[in-house]
């Protein structure tokens, strides 16, 4: 039995457990009879109507208690940790393992890999399978954890091998078939190399995944990132402009098959691809609901409409003001041409955008994301920056103003000497922020 205790945080106001008198501090021992190994266990088991947990006060009293309520209803109680286990790391050594090309000397946290299918349906990140135990899948079953997020890079299991360096990373597909047979929601990515998984494995692994539909839900390619700290590694090469050409081509032949068949685009292309390419970026219908938004997959032509609509919501005004924008160098050419629209409605409003040459991981990295304080700083020292500058709240820590080198905003903010934001990036936060208007939104993710 797993003895790792779950220390409640916080007791929502309100709630079925502040009624209870339970406290931040205490701890949870059990629910009906059963430890509790993660997160997981504790919602399923919690679910009932009736039920009966332990708790351990801060004195050493324990507390038996016997609660009747709605099914499902929550009990509002917040563990110090999130999952209420640890988490776990990843037993791959993948060719293409970003976190393998971060220079030494970041803060400790950025170098841990995980693996963990949990956290695949809590946060959306995506697992190889290959850290999952049959057990784990039959929880996914029984628990219905859906949807899960999986790494497939291929359907060839002696290359899947060689790309994980895992002598059990072809046999981790039969994983995916379990969850397919089960009915479970699935979606899926390919993190392309060339020369290794690309023109005719990438035909091979579209044309075996296209088997998993309806359950798997949508594919995404991306180009592998490829930092200049790639010493003593796998030696893979950058994607040219033809290769992004052909690789396109090969997506949207399939796209046009699968969505004939099944009413579904299915396999979708990083925006990266098209940038890359020099291609007009599709329509929204193409994206089919965005289920490849976090993957880099319909984030531009997602700001496209969303900035669009809220222009063709607001009148103009005369106002004047100066600002200034941040970015990576693929995404400035996009920022530029989208914010041209305003200054017809707002001529007075002057914006400065500024495409960023990322030194610290190299230049071939040129995504907003990727992008360092020390980067931004060295770039923008002396330049003419307005009123204010913006930037993407993904260039930071979750939840902090910390850049990836640890550079905090207010550094930036004195070394500049300019008022610095971070902008959640949907259209209309973005030309709430160009505007000097502070509105809120729920989504966000400025490229």
């Amino acid at each position: 039995m797993n003895q790792k205790e779950h220390t409640i945080a916080r007791v929502l106001p309100g709630s079925i457990a502040e009624e209870l008198e339970l406290e931040a501090g205490d701890v949870l021992l059990s629910v009906g009879g059963q430890r509790v190994q993660d997160i997981f266990d504790y919602r399923y088991l919690t679910n009932e109507e009736y039920l009966e947990i332990c708790v351990r006060k801060a004195d050493g009293e324990e507390w038996e208690l016997e609660i009747e309520k709605e099914f499902e209803e929550d009990l509002g109680i917040e563990f110090e940790n999130g999952l209420m286990d640890d988490y776990r790391s990843c037993r791959n050594k993948c060719v293409f393992c970003f976190i393998d090309q971060l220079p030494k000397g970041m803060r400790d946290t950025l170098y841990f890999k995980d693996d963990d299918s949990r956290l695949s349906f809590l946060q959306g990140n995506y697992v190889t399978l290959t850290n999952m135990s049959g057990e784990d899948v039959d929880r996914i079953i029984r628990y219905r954890l859906e949807p899960v997020n999986i790494s497939f890079q291929t359907t060839n299991p002696g290359l899947r091998c060689r790309m994980l360096n895992n002598r059990f990373a072809g046999e981790a597909l039969e994983k995916a078939k379990r969850l397919f047979k089960a009915g479970i929601t699935m979606n899926g990515q390919i993190v392309l190399c060339k020369g290794l998984n690309d023109g005719e494995e990438l035909e091979r692994t579209i044309r075996d995944l296209a088997g998993f539909l309806p359950y798997l839900q949508s594919v995404s390619v991306v180009p592998v990132g490829l930092t200049c700290h790639r010493e003593g590694l796998y030696p893979l090469e950058p994607f040219t402009r033809e290769d992004a050409i052909r690789v396109l081509d090969q997506i949207h032949g399939w796209q046009e098959r699968l969505y004939r068949q099944h009413g579904t685009h299915f396999i979708h292309a990083g925006d990266e691809w098209y940038l890359l390419a020099g291609h007009r970026i599709p329509g929204e219908e193409t994206y089919d609901g965005y289920l490849q938004l976090e993957n880099g997959v319909g984030m531009v032509r997602l700001l496209k409409e969303e900035l669009s609509k809220a222009l063709a919501q607001r009148p103009g005004d005369g106002r004047k003001r100066e600002v200034s924008i941040a970015t990576g160098k693929l995404a400035a050419p996009i920022l530029e041409e989208e914010l041209k629209g305003m200054k017809e409605k707002y001529p007075g409003v002057r914006i400065r955008i500024y495409p960023i040459e990322n030194r610290f991981f190299g230049e071939s990295i040129t995504v907003a994301g990727l992008l360092t304080g020390q980067d931004l700083k060295s770039a923008l020292c002396g330049k003419i920056l307005g009123e204010e500058l913006l930037l993407t709240e993904h260039m930071f820590k979750r939840g902090e103003d910390v850049f990836l080198d640890d550079m905090t905003l207010e550094e930036l903010s004195r070394a500049l000497q300019v008022p610095v934001t971070i902008v959640k990036s949907d259209g209309k936060a973005l030309l709430e922020a160009v505007l000097g208007e502070r509105g809120q939104s729920e989504r966000g993710e400025m490229i």
